[in-house]
């Protein structure tokens, strides 16, 4: 038997898997394991595929689309595996793997989208579908199929097709590089410090964390670098300038420095390639390709929320701006603020103003609390409980693995909850699936979902304690969870989060809208030490607090989008300075002067390795219909239970199978608007 042969007979991704749910096993999996996982399960893919379109049957909806949507699942399987480890366990050898399957992948997509005869039978099937007397869903798979096909030059000529070929398998390379290449930088950075008389302003938790880390390396004094649990406290209250303006300026030079982690070219690559596949399509931009599956519809929706939004906002920042900087010179400094202060100053005039901190209220967010208040909240909403299980394999021993079960008993997910950062873990916070959801006969294979979160450690003296921007970022990745977790969908092309992405944003901010309310807050906030509840001072504060710098944060939001927009919008190749250009796209929303040597378009993964490129107005458009929800159940009450059912059939388990338009009306009753935000925001 060959090696390769021994390699396949013997490789755990390619068995059925003997564990609860058939859940990964990761206990057996290893790295040398998923090349001939993925080789094999690509064979077997295209032999579905091939089975599809060369059938002797007449195209119908069964026997080609619903077909299509089921092919390739041992596929996904293994690719969800690998993906997930790759963003959050990942190693030099699965990073070379990525090198070597991204190509192949797709070349799999492409071999079967640019399948004339496949196409054929597709546009048959699409060609009747006023007859075929079909249910809302399988309209939605059979558009939705047929716009992918076309989309991705189903309708070009030979010649062209082999140019998108090599178009998106270039891009994908440079995405994944683009990602590694973060990553790495991100990873590389320290700031040790022996001198404690630089460390003042610093609260004891961050001395310890950072005590801690360099213990870890064996080194003497503390360590600093630029992820978020250690970098976001050090911008916050470290007194000595010099160094916050050091932290900055690593954070924001990431990929940015002319080395062999520099991303400006792979930038410029992209965009350019963006732009000829959209044009080799038939649209004048990248932006218009994609907008054309959004909610927004094109650039012009897009630009008509941003400058709306900007409108209201901007003077608000600068007068922002303005009160820091009047506080900041009350308080001693002299000097012009620059980006390293603003959060200093900011924090000092915050807590004057409202006389709250996060070393305040981190004591009573206490994680496994934290945990118990939010999965608490979906039980209150929607009924269903969650109960670990140690049996179900995990990636690392810090992920924590769950079985979560509807109000009836029924067994709806497997959930896989990893908070803290590593080395191999990418930074942010992201939700995901290692198997979707979809519906076969009787069967209903429900779905392995997982969130993964950067949060600040426990140390040797305190449990982990978060940050109340910690608290959000949990409610938000986890009301991801809940849209993965709750879906009913007959295919999995349309389950879960396979929505529009600028609706894809609706299940997660708007769960974060609870974070401030003391009925849900009582529940399970309270001290670690004394076991008192949260005081409703305290809480109220929160409240008061929560638009504060809300202009400011809000045009930041913008600024990005008007980045990702001007990238996307151009109509000629780029081959000019991506720092210039960046500073003319976003010029009109900033309240700082440039920073030589930084660069937010080298590190902008949403953009660049994330599926957001000409998306990211997303986050703003869903804030929009987060604030128009949530006022629904301000009006009738936090936990109404008709308002949350309605809110779980109408968005959380239908996914993409309708114009989400169309689901948000169901829900809401008619259209959303402005006014709610505004009123949120106090920019009304």
């Amino acid at each position: 038997m060959s090696q390769e042969n021994n390699t396949i007979q013997n490789n755990p991704l390619l068995e059925t898997f003997n564990t609860p749910h058939e859940t990964a096993p990761f206990g057996k999996i290893k790295d040398e394991h998923f090349l001939p996982a993925f080789q094999s399960s690509i064979k077997k893919g295209e032999a579905e595929i091939k089975a599809i379109f060369e059938t002797e049957e007449l195209p119908s909806f069964e026997n080609t689309v619903a077909a299509l949507d089921s092919a390739g699942r041992l596929l996904s399987r293994t690719a969800g595996v690998f993906f997930n480890l790759l963003n959050a366990e990942t190693n030099d050898e699965l990073q070379k793997i990525a090198e070597e399957v991204s190509p192949l992948l797709t070349k799999f997509q492409n071999d079967i989208t640019l399948n004339p005869e496949l196409f054929e039978r597709i546009k048959s099937v699409y060609g009747q579908k006023e007859n075929l007397n079909l249910t809302v869903e399988e309209e939605t798979l059979l558009e939705n199929t047929y716009q992918n096909f076309v989309r991705s030059g189903a309708n070009l000529s030979e010649e062209q097709k082999e140019k998108f070929r090599k178009i998106s398998t270039e891009l994908s390379v440079l995405s994944l590089k683009f990602h590694q290449n973060v990553l790495k930088e991100t990873n590389k950075y320290e700031l040790h410090i022996t001198d404690d008389t630089k460390l003042t302003g610093l609260p004891e938790s961050a001395l310890e964390a950072a005590a801690e880390k360099a213990k870890e390396k064996e080194k003497e004094g503390w360590i600093f670098d630029i992820t978020a649990p250690s970098y976001l406290p050090f911008m916050k209250y470290a007194d000595n300038r010099g160094l916050r303006k050091e932290m900055f300026l690593a954070y924001m030079s990431k990929s940015f420095k002319g080395d062999e982690l520099d991303n400006q070219e792979n930038v410029k690559k992209m965009v350019r390639l963006r732009l000829e596949m959209a044009q080799l399509l038939g649209y004048k931009n990248y932006a218009d390709y994609v907008l054309e599956r959004r909610m927004a519809m094109n650039a012009e929706g897009v630009y008509k929320l941003l400058e709306d939004l900007y409108t209201a906002s901007f003077k608000v920042a600068k007068n922002e701006k303005q009160e820091v900087e009047e506080y900041a010179k009350v308080i001693g400094f002299e000097e012009e603020i620059m980006p390293w202060d603003w959060t200093y100053y900011s924090e000092k005039l915050k807590v004057k103003k409202f006389d709250l901190d996060d070393e305040k209220l981190k004591p009573y967010f206490e994680l496994n609390r934290v945990i118990d208040g939010v999965f608490g909240l979906a039980t209150e909403l929607y009924g269903i409980t969650f109960k670990p299980n140690n049996e179900i394999p995990v990636y690392h021993d810090e992920v924590i693995p769950y079985e979560v079960y509807d109000a009836n008993g029924e067994f709806l997910s497997v959930l896989y909850a990893d908070f803290h950062p590593r080395k191999g873990k990418q930074g942010g916070a992201w939700m995901n699936d290692f198997k979707g959801q979809w519906k076969e006969g009787e069967q209903d294979s429900r779905p392995h979902i997982v969130i993964v979160m950067n949060f600040t450690r426990p140390t040797e003296t305190k449990p982990a304690l978060l940050t109340f921007r910690e608290v959000e970022t949990f409610m938000h990745e986890f009301g991801h969870a809940l849209h993965g977790m709750l879906t009913k969908c007959t295919f999995s092309g349309l389950s879960g989060t396979n929505v529009f992405r600028d609706f894809v944003e609706l299940p997660s901010q708007i769960l974060e809208n609870w974070a401030v309310e003391k009925d849900f807050l009582d529940r399970f906030a309270v001290h670690y030490k004394t076991g008192d509840k949260i005081p409703e001072k305290l809480v109220e504060k929160i409240k008061a607090s929560q638009n504060f710098l809300a202009g400011y944060l809000s045009v930041r939001q913008l600024s990005f989008g008007y980045l990702d927009m001007a990238w996307h919008t151009l109509k000629e190749p780029f081959d000019g300075n991506v720092k210039d250009f960046e500073e003319e796209a976003w010029k009109k929303t900033q309240i700082f002067p440039s920073i030589e040597g930084t660069c937010m378009s080298t590190q902008f993964g949403h953009l660049f390795a994330g599926g957001y490129a000409a998306g990211y107005y997303g986050y703003k458009w869903a804030e929009v219909l987060d604030a128009d929800a949530f006022s629904v159940f301000k009006e009738n009450g936090l936990f109404n239970k008709e308002v949350a059912a309605s809110f779980r059939k109408n968005i959380l388990e239908k996914g993409g199978t309708e114009h989400p338009m169309t689901l948000y009306k169901k829900f809401r009753g008619k259209e959303p608007t402005v006014d709610a935000l505004l009123e949120r925001s106090n920019m009304k």
